[in-house]
């Protein structure tokens, strides 16, 4: 009798359909990320928002980078924010993978998974505001420090947003504790909820699906980090640990070490893993504050950041200062925010300014 409730257990923690895989599997080194162009869409990953230095300025993989429970993967990512991470002249410092895939990953209703790390080593300042892991409608996304405009001068939180109402869960972002996320987006009922643990332990539904304009073209969804700029605050060096990316669809895995075995390369980037301390592998408690209510890809999805809320769509939406406004594709909006005007960049990315 008990082999039917483990195997429903079982079932019950990996259940769901890969339906993009971003766990650095198929990466030998991030070196890698240098065969994909626009020309040559190859890989798990487009890599093309970053500073001027070598990719391993900015991404650097690592057994010695991913969550200890995450053995679906054989190494995470470093990603980092140094003095040299702007891209495309922008005043914003960014380094940022999106899904390499003409998959699904818009359709329907999906699980957006990932686990996030910082360390006490290069932790991300709390004087200004990130954007984690966010769409380019950021209709969801997480936050890290100071939001811009707000009271005070630091923010020691980690935050989830939706469409920038950014107290629909907190927690106080300690070193060395691992995130595990899973964004439950149904783009057919335009609801987006949250997941989520820390360590090795399973995900939880912490809110509830609520009202969102999930609006996405499948290759809009941002690995990585964008900060904002802020007067006053020097740059310093930042790094963010990533394990456990992938999108699926179906029955959400909620085990941390998600479906599969690891397959394909994935030796690491041994040249900067030494200087690094290993991510903790235990779970540790954290405060928390819920509210519950690979083949081609389309044209160059542009990016951007907002500090004002945007609404999807051209129909009498104003985009934020810094929000793209127009280009090839934008189906966003077009009118800026009073202050800002949208300026043209290259063919497929206006921004406000």
């Amino acid at each position: 009798m008990k082999f039917p409730i483990l195997a429903s257990l079982a079932a019950s923690a990996s259940a769901g359909t890969i339906l993009w895989d971003g766990r650095f599997n198929d990466l030998s080194s991030s070196t890698d990320l240098n065969n994909w162009s626009w020309g040559n869409q190859v890989g798990p990953y487009q890599y093309y928002i970053h500073g001027s230095s070598s990719v391993t300025a900015y991404v650097n993989l690592s057994p010695s980078y991913k969550n200890p429970a995450d053995s679906g993967s054989k190494q995470g990512a470093k990603i980092t924010l140094d003095s040299t991470a702007y891209w495309n002249g922008q005043n914003m410092r960014r380094t940022e993978l999106i899904p390499q895939t003409t998959a699904a990953i818009n359709k329907g209703k999906v699980f957006y998974h990932f686990s996030l790390m910082r360390s006490d080593t290069n932790p991300p300042a709390q004087t200004r505001e990130h954007q984690i892991g966010f769409f380019e409608s950021h209709f969801t996304e997480l936050k890290a420090g100071w939001l811009s405009g707000a009271a005070g001068v630091s923010d020691p939180l980690l935050r989830w947003c939706i469409s920038g109402q950014c107290d629909k869960w907190t927690t106080t972002w300690d070193a060395g504790v691992w995130h595990n996320v899973a964004y439950e987006i149904d783009f057919t009922a335009n609801t987006v909820g949250f997941w989520h643990s820390t360590g090795g332990d399973d995900l939880v539904r912490v809110v509830a699906p609520q009202s969102a304009s999930t609006s996405s073209n499948g290759a809009d969804w941002h690995v990585g980090v964008l900060e904002l700029p802020r007067s006053g605050y020097a740059d310093s060096n930042e790094d963010y640990y990533w394990s456990g990316v992938y999108i699926e669809s179906g029955s959400i895995t909620t085990s941390v070490s998600g479906p599969g075995s690891p397959s394909g390369g994935g030796g690491g980037d041994s040249s900067s893993s030494s200087n690094t301390p290993k991510p903790s592998t235990s779970s540790v408690p954290t405060k928390t504050t819920l509210v519950t209510s690979t083949t081609t890809t389309q044209k160059p999805s542009t990016t951007t950041s907002t500090v004002a809320t945007t609404t999807a769509g051209t129909g009498g939406c104003t985009a934020g200062k810094y929000a793209q406004c127009g280009g090839n594709g934008w189906t966003g909006c077009t009118v800026c925010a009073g202050g800002s005007t949208c300026k043209y960049s290259n063919d497929y990315y206006s921004q406000c300014l």
